[in-house]
């Protein structure tokens, strides 16, 4: 994928753009985050999705494919403006949001993922989830929202976007940063680095682990963060697995390769139900 790099009680203002929280919508269903023992967080292309959803929204151009000239202007660590162009042209093609809408929501979800969402649910007293993205909240809601599994993820920090009155779908960077291994508009260290300095904050202790499910080389750089206790959920052979691979000696957390989410829940199991 292009945009991976190589290395590369108190009152909360309203989150940014690029970020959505939910809080308790069901109430008496769910502990309070404070209360939660575990804290996951999923990246979304190629983890929670099969595919990238930036390269299956063309699907919906004309012919379904982008003319030379516009792939063309692709740079290394400026993918989200490259796709800024890519979904202007697109609206100026007569791409609508539905026929945007519709090639999102036929991704398919990665194998047993859609397995360790229904366990999460049954857990859903121990585990506060939070996604972390460099695809776009339109992409990503449309496709969560058809899966029946918006309602898991407390929070979600990814790209801001949403279709104007003109039709056109509009996309943002998350943030600006100065790392060196990440692409411009988003870093996923410092997201994750931020929340969870915010939130034992909040719950005044840490979390009992910290998870992260991911595949790319943007998912390697928060894994960095974590502790021996935690455990980072490298998708098998894709980038995040193998430049984990490399500084092995140096890393941290608890490594586990997952070709399935079925792999995942069965280390989450093991360890949610220690005495």
């Amino acid at each position: 994928i292009m945009r991976d790099s190589v290395f590369n009680c108190c009152f909360l203002p309203p989150p940014p753009p690029g970020e959505v929280e939910i809080l308790n919508r069901r109430p008496g269903k769910m502990a309070a985050p404070a209360d939660k023992r575990f804290l996951i967080f999923f990246d979304f292309d190629e983890t929670i999705v099969d595919e990238c959803s930036d390269d299956v929204v063309v699907q919906a151009a004309p012919g379904q494919r982008l003319p030379g000239w516009l792939k063309d202007t692709y740079q290394p660590g400026h993918y989200n403006e490259y796709m800024q162009r890519v979904l202007a042209y697109m609206a100026e093609q007569g791409v609508t949001e539905q026929a945007v809408r519709s090639v999102i929501e036929k991704i398919p979800a990665s194998p047993g993922i859609l397995t360790l969402f229904q366990y999460l649910r049954t857990r859903t007293q121990d585990f506060e989830i939070v996604l972390v993205s460099d695809a776009n909240m339109f992409f990503i809601e449309t496709w969560l929202c058809r899966a029946g599994a918006r309602q898991l993820f407390l929070k979600i920090f990814t790209n801001p976007a949403s279709f104007n009155e003109d039709g056109r779908l509009l996309l943002g960077p998350y943030h600006a940063h100065n790392c060196p291994r990440c692409p411009e508009n988003m870093c996923k260290q410092v997201v994750v680095r931020d929340y969870l300095a915010r939130r034992i904050r909040e719950r005044g202790r840490p979390y009992q682990h910290v998870f992260y499910v991911g595949d790319g080389a943007n998912d390697f750089c928060p894994s960095l963060i974590l502790g021996p206790r935690d455990t980072a959920f490298a998708r098998r052979d894709y980038p995040m697995h193998k430049l984990i691979m490399e500084v092995q000696a140096d890393f941290k957390a608890t490594v586990v390769p997952w070709a399935s989410g079925e792999d995942v829940v069965a280390r989450l199991r093991r360890l949610v139900e220690e005495k």
